[in-house]
């Protein structure tokens, strides 16, 4: 059996305003003149991460809250993601193959033996569970 030790705390970041770059431009596609001329579609990247999103509605403020909704959203996936293959290297660094060579004790109660892989030294399962840690160094 093998045992893996991870820490699962998740981290809620806070987004400074200065992280985001926000630029305005005008619409495509249907809607004519107004549509072409007024610049309330926004493209806004977070910086230091490089993403991007994107919003065209018909007013500023809405745009504005759409895309920085949508690139949070981005941004909480792609952190989540990173943590959960932080977390899976973690794992896979503590658990071993689970085979003979992974061992560092033996408890046979059967035979009353306790063997130690690293010192190659056994003492009785009996005697090792009361406490006599220092007959396996």
């Amino acid at each position: 059996m093998t045992v893996a030790i991870t820490d699962p705390e998740i981290q809620v970041k806070e987004y400074k305003d200065s992280d985001f770059k926000i630029e305005w431009y005008s619409g495509t596609g249907a809607g004519g003149q107004n549509r072409n001329k007024v610049l309330n579609s926004c493209r806004i990247t977070h910086i230091p991460s490089g993403i991007i999103s994107t919003a065209q509605t018909r007013s500023r403020p809405s745009s504005l809250m759409i895309a920085k909704n949508s690139l949070i959203e981005k941004i909480k996936s792609a952190d989540k993601i990173q943590q959960m293959s932080e977390t899976s290297l973690n794992r896979k660094s503590q658990v071993g193959s689970g085979m003979r060579g992974d061992k560092i004790r033996t408890y046979r109660f059967q035979d009353d033996v306790v063997k130690d892989h690293i010192s190659g030294k056994s003492a009785s399962v009996n005697k090792v569970l009361k406490g006599f840690f220092d007959l396996m160094w």
